[in-house]
C-alpha cells in the first residue's frame, strides 16, 4: 500500500432513509480498500460490525453530548465505557472527535475543552492514552485570517491549489499559538456530484481522484510528510440540507460505485457507473 492510499479514509454518514445495513457497509470498505472511517456518533451497529475489521476508526462525540461530559468525569468515563471500552481492541480506534464543527461564539463552545479533557482522562485511565487520540473537529471558517500564507504565495512557498493554503493557513495560525507540533487531520474533504455550480459528476472524480494523490506530498510548509484526510463521504444522503449536501458521495445507497476512483496499487478499481465555489468542498473540517 502506497503512503497515499494509507493516508486516505472516507467518512461513513447515515443521514438516508435508503442506507445499507452498517454489516454491509463496513464489508464495503473492505472489499474496496478503504482502511479508515469516520464516522460521527457512536452508532452501536457501525461499531458491532467493525469489529475484527481491521478498519481504522475515527468516532464523533456529538454535539448534543458537549455538556454532559464536560459537567462530570464520570459522564466521560460512562461514555468511553460504553462506546469504546466495549469494543476495544477488536475495534481498532484511531480517534475521538469531541465535537464537530462548533463555533466560538456559540452557547457550546465552553463545553468542548473541559469534554476533551474529560474523555482524554477517561482514555487514560483505561490505559489507551497512545493508542487513541483525542480532539475536536473545526470548521474552517474558525480561522480568522488566513495569512499566512497569504492568497497563493507565502515568501518562498508557492501555492498551486486552495486545499494547501487552506492547511498551511491553520497550520501558520498553529505555529503562531504554540502548537506548531501539532498535526491536522483533514477530517472532511470531498466534492458533491449535484446541487450547485461546477457540482457535476466529473469535477467530483476528478477532485478526489487527484487528492488521493495529492496528499502523499504534504504541503510547502510541511513538505515531505504525508496528510491524513478523509473523503466526504461514503453515500449520497437523501435526509441532509440543503440539496448540495445530499450529493456528496463515493457511492449510490445501492452500494454501486458513482464513478471510478482508486486507493492505491493494491485495491481495487472502482467500476464506472455513471458519466457553488470551489472554497466551500475543499478542506470542510479538520481535526
Amino acid at each position: 500500500m502506497d503512503a497515499a492510499a494509507e493516508s486516505i479514509g472516507v467518512c461513513y454518514g447515515m443521514l438516508g432513509d435508503n442506507l445499507p445495513p452498517a454489516s454491509e457497509v463496513v464489508a464495503l470498505y473492505k472489499t474496496r480498500g478503504i482502511q479508515r472511517m469516520r464516522i460521527y456518533d457512536p452508532n452501536q451497529a457501525a461499531l458491532q460490525a467493525l469489529r475484527g475489521s481491521n478498519i481504522e476508526l475515527m468516532v464523533g462525540v456529538p454535539n448534543s453530548d458537549l455538556q454532559t461530559l464536560a459537567s462530570n468525569p464520570s459522564n466521560a468515563n460512562s461514555w468511553v465505557q460504553r462506546n469504546i471500552r466495549n469494543f476495544w481492541p477488536g475495534v481498532k480506534f484511531r480517534y475521538i472527535a469531541v465535537g464537530n464543527e462548533v463555533g466560538p461564539t456559540t452557547g457550546l463552545a465552553q463545553f468542548v475543552l473541559p469534554a476533551m479533557r474529560n474523555v482524554y482522562n477517561a482514555i487514560a485511565s483505561a490505559g489507551l492514552q497512545n493508542q487513541i487520540k483525542v480532539s475536536t473537529a473545526i470548521d474552517m471558517t474558525l480561522l480568522g485570517n488566513s495569512y499566512p500564507p497569504s492568497q497563493v504565495c507565502d515568501g518562498q512557498r508557492g501555492y498551486q491549489n486552495l486545499f494547501d493554503a487552506m492547511l498551511d493557513a491553520l497550520y501558520a495560525a498553529l505555529d503562531k499559538s504554540g502548537g506548531g507540533t501539532l498535526d491536522v487531520v483533514v477530517s472532511e474533504t470531498g466534492w458533491p456530484s449535484v446541487g450547485a455550480f461546477g457540482a457535476i459528476v466529473d469535477n467530483a472524480r476528478t477532485y478526489n481522484s487527484n487528492l488521493i494523490r495529492h496528499v502523499k506530498g504534504g504541503t510547502p510548509r510541511r513538505p515531505n510528510r504525508a496528510t491524513e484526510a478523509y473523503l466526504f463521504a461514503m453515500f449520497d444522503e437523501n435526509n441532509k440540507q440543503p440539496e448540495l449536501e445530499k450529493h456528496f458521495g463515493l457511492f449510490f445507497p445501492n452500494k454501486q460505485p458513482k464513478y471510478t476512483l482508486n486507493f492505491g496499487a493494491a485495491e481495487r478499481i472502482w467500476d464506472v457507473t455513471a458519466g457553488n465555489n470551489a472554497s466551500v468542498y475543499l478542506s470542510r473540517d479538520v481535526l
